[in-house]
């Protein structure tokens, strides 16, 4: 049987990944992927094979094994918003979005001895127009600071409407993973 191993840290993947497999373990890149310049799509798969080949390389048995690398970024208007620095970034990034419509794209890279596939899912976000207070508040809990763009779709209440994956903004787009993941696990 193959093991799954998601190569992130993130609560949020953790909790999508066991939508998708029963069984997993998790193992975080731990080095700087670098900023190249690409557009947004390319960018998310650039990242999520990045992270999937890093823990794939420190893996001591590779045979039967399965790493699911991935990484989630908002962008407004052709520019790309990840996770804020600081309160002040978050803040900012969050008035840029007040009644905006974005896109949210996830790549993902699954990697295995045999074979590698890595895509990205896009979804569009709509917001809700945000006051400073509802920002700050927001802002306040914290939770704004580990997020691309600033947000959580499942804890921020900014969301309007969405056109796509709801697993996607959270951080990964289960529907299209299970699709995908299932010839890495059947050795089809």
């Amino acid at each position: 049987m193959k093991q799954v191993v998601l190569a992130s840290a993130s609560p949020r993947r953790k909790e999508l990944l066991g939508k998708v497999v029963s069984e997993f373990s998790v193992c975080p890149c731990n080095m700087e992927e670098g900023r190249p310049a690409l557009k947004p799509s390319e960018y998310v798969k650039y990242l999520a094979g990045f992270k999937a080949r890093c823990v794939y390389d420190t893996l001591a048995d590779k045979v039967d094994k399965v790493v699911v690398g991935s990484d989630t970024i908002v962008v407004l208007k052709g520019k790309i918003l990840g996770k804020p620095i600081d309160s002040a970034e978050a803040k900012e990034m969050l008035r840029a979005l007040s009644g905006r419509t974005h896109s949210v794209f996830t790549g993902v890279c699954i990697l295995s001895e045999k074979k590698e596939k890595t895509f990205f899912v896009a979804t569009r976000v709509r917001f809700f127009n945000l006051s400073d207070d509802q920002i700050d508040d927001y802002i306040a809990t914290g939770s704004a600071l580990d997020k691309a763009g600033a947000y959580g779709i499942q804890d921020s209440g900014f969301v309007k409407k969405i056109v796509g994956s709801y697993d996607n903004v959270m951080g990964l787009p289960t529907e299209r993973l299970r699709k995908e993941l299932k010839s890495f696990l059947t050795n089809k």
